[in-house]
């Protein structure tokens, strides 16, 4: 093709469309067809109405995959592996998933950009692009981190940021009707849990990288109890006044309790 020339993949039901576009941003309808659903494809080309452009925000490629990110926050792929082409029947992932995937796992369900930010460093100040920024695709999640003059320890903690999002703003379904308090939950609960046994081990705190999911379970806990403090304590073998000072404790999860309340018309706990 010309110089002049330029082309953007298109979703087309289960295969993806390579539009060419000329000067004046004109699409030429006879366009080379890639399926998804078939590691080798054979050759097609089909006239078809253009649909609108999606913007193609990454793209990388090797010799048995593809794999690509569309500027509409969604990441698609492909693999001429059967393995990779069954990806697309998988449930959906709730935000227990998301808070145990390993740092890789999260990390390829984001994009990540640097930047320059104002902060610590002297005369290396603002010459390299060491903040950095990851935006969880499925969720729309964003953590940045700028403190550090490695990206390598931004990332990290940015990344540490983003899981205490997750556990603060995804929700996972709660059956209130059968409803028995998970191990993760109990684990951050006052000793004096009536719930409570030997087997739960001693009460941990927020520096335990296992509060985030005790901590999101409650969470999902509140929320099913419409934001009832007191109702949400019968299920967790506490007093009202037991499970409030454990959410007040905790700026960032007070604030969640009572962003669930607000949205259910209650005061916000003090």
């Amino acid at each position: 093709m010309g110089s002049e020339l330029v082309w953007r993949w298109c979703v087309v039901g289960n295969g993806l469309m390579r539009y060419f576009y000329n000067n004046n941003n004109t699409a030429i309808a006879k366009a080379s067809s890639l399926y998804l659903s078939s590691p080798k494809p054979k050759p097609k080309f089909l006239i078809l109405t253009p649909v609108p452009p999606l913007a193609l925000v990454r793209i990388t490629r090797s010799s048995s995959s593809f794999s690509l990110n569309l500027g509409q926050g969604y990441s698609s792929s492909s693999s001429s592996s059967n393995e990779n082409n069954n990806n697309n029947e998988k449930k959906k992932k709730g935000g227990r998933e998301y808070l145990e995937m390993t740092e890789q796992e999260l990390m390829r369900e984001c994009e990540m950009d640097t930047f320059k930010a104002s902060g610590p460093g002297g005369q290396h100040r603002n010459k390299r692009e060491s903040a950095v920024r990851v935006k969880h695709i499925p969720t729309g999640l964003i953590a940045q981190a700028v403190e550090d003059r490695s990206q390598h320890m931004n990332r990290a903690s940015a990344l540490a940021r983003l899981r205490t999002l997750l556990a603060l703003h995804v929700r996972n379904t709660v059956d209130i009707d059968t409803y028995s308090p998970p191990p993760e939950l109990l684990t951050i609960l006052p000793l004096k849990s009536t719930l409570r046994s030997s087997s739960s081990g001693p009460q941990i705190g927020p520096n335990n990288p296992k509060f985030l999911l005790g901590m999101q379970a409650l969470l999902d806990l509140i929320l099913a109890v419409d934001g009832s403090v007191s109702e949400a304590a019968k299920y967790v073998g506490l007093s009202t006044g037991a499970l409030s000072r454990l959410i007040l404790s905790h700026d960032s999860l007070r604030m969640a309790v009572n962003q669930l309340r607000a949205s259910k018309g209650l005061k916000p706990l003090k």
